[in-house]
């Protein structure tokens, strides 16, 4: 069974994600679409108080099985939009693990630190500052396969640009370098800090 398509957004909180994919899931009409949002996940989780030790290891279990979750879909041949925010480096090395590279369209979704603090401010379910702690550590890895920036282009301009790329993705992947890189080398992405919430 063939694997299906994985377009991957990884950008910062605020950055236009979501926005992205669900403008995706609606103009991609060449295969059966699923989006799959690390947000959701973390929704489904109880809401009872845990000490930070326990949230930390619910958090990391979280994400593991968010990863683990988009590369079942995918195996059986199903379509998926996934939106992430690689904030903490061993998510890339988890992804890189679990994911097929080839499988994988890795796009970076970049949005200007002043557009990031007033999205913040606008949406205010968020922790102030969240995007800028995050700013420098999603993109870290510096490789994608496509990338487009949400403080010039609004989210379906952006999913319409994706969605012509998509055809044209090129036969070794973003996710292929990078595994190259960082798992058969045995490197990771520098700890440059961590960020708890997304």
């Amino acid at each position: 069974m063939a694997g299906g398509r994985i377009i991957f957004l990884n950008g910062t909180s605020s950055s236009g994600k979501s926005s992205i994919a669900r403008e995706l899931l609606g103009i991609l009409d060449d295969g059966v679409f699923f989006h799959l949002s690390v947000d959701s996940f973390n929704a489904m989780r109880t809401k009872r108080n845990l000490t930070q030790e326990d949230l930390d290891t619910a958090l990391r279990r979280t994400r593991m099985g968010f990863h683990r979750s988009i590369a079942a879909m995918a195996e059986v041949g199903n379509d998926v939009v996934v939106d992430h925010v690689l904030s903490e480096p061993w998510r890339l090395i988890d992804c890189l693990t679990v994911l097929r590279p080839e499988d994988v369209l890795f796009v970076g979704v970049r949005c200007s630190p002043a557009e990031l603090a007033r999205r913040e401010e606008a949406r205010g379910d968020r922790p102030s500052g969240l995007a800028a702690l995050q700013y420098d550590i999603v993109h870290q890895h510096g490789d994608y396969d496509f990338e487009c920036d949400t403080s010039t282009a609004g989210p379906r301009e952006c999913a319409e640009l994706i969605k012509e790329f998509l055809p044209r993705r090129p036969a070794t992947t973003a996710f292929t370098r990078l595994r190259a890189r960082y798992l058969a080398a045995g490197d990771e992405p520098p700890e440059r800090g961590h960020t708890r919430a997304t």
